[in-house]
């Protein structure tokens, strides 16, 4: 077996990261896809080793984006691979659920930590109650600007209800696996709005015009639909 290569790649190349404590995985990709460009301010919540703001700034390289996350050690290796890629990101090391700030954003993200089981390596969260995160992340979204986030969709009930209580223009969109079943699901609202909820139809989880190509979702979507 050949040992793993230090540095690897996302979006083709555009991105590139140190291996290290936390290495993102799609999920990291597709979130920053499914932003709406045009923003001037971004929080990327939980943004570990800056898998999701990296991504985005290749998307929408005018806006400026504040990482904010519990672990010295990942905003660490995040200033390491905004580096490495030539940006600056403003970090701190703070807990979403404690923060006291009237600080808001015209666009909040979060992939947030829905998996169980044992403590993170990372000292990150784990096991959080995802209603309780994705409330206190709406609370840091200006009036009419944008909540997006990635979750696995067997949790997605909770956080959707928390969106639909706060926001409109909702936009739900699936992402399948080989077995036919959602394994994520991307969701956004804006804060405030009391636009329709639109439920897209779902994409393969893989798909490389996003992965690899480094398009945003509405790009591709404009692909699949040029008439559209």
């Amino acid at each position: 077996m050949h040992e793993k290569q230090e540095i690897f790649d996302f979006m083709g190349g555009r991105v590139r990261m140190m291996r290290g404590r936390y290495n993102p995985t799609c999920d990291a990709v597709w979130l920053a896809a499914f932003v709406p460009g045009g923003y001037k301010s971004a929080l990327d919540v939980g943004i570990g080793t800056g898998g999701v703001a990296l991504c985005m700034h290749k998307h929408f390289s005018q806006g400026k984006i504040t990482g904010i996350d519990i672990s010295p050690d990942m905003l660490q290796e995040c200033l390491t691979n905004s580096a490495l890629n030539e940006v600056q990101f403003s970090l701190l090391c703070q807990d979403i659920l404690t923060w006291k700030t009237s600080d808001t954003f015209d666009v909040v993200v979060s992939n947030p930590p829905y998996f169980k089981g044992s403590p993170a390596k990372h000292n990150a969260h784990h096991n959080v109650e995802l209603r309780d995160w994705t409330r206190a992340c709406l609370k840091r979204v200006k009036p009419h600007g944008w909540f997006c986030t990635i979750v696995d969709a067997a949790q997605m009930s909770g956080v959707l209800a928390e969106i639909a209580d706060k926001c409109g223009d909702i936009c739900i969109l699936p992402l399948f696996s080989i077995n036919n079943v959602a394994e994520r699901v991307l969701l956004r609202g804006r804060v405030g709005s009391r636009g329709k909820t639109t439920l897209l139809a779902g994409l393969d989880i893989n798909a490389k015009a996003i992965l690899r190509d480094g398009l945003t979702i509405y790009e591709y979507l404009a692909k699949l639909s040029p008439q559209c």
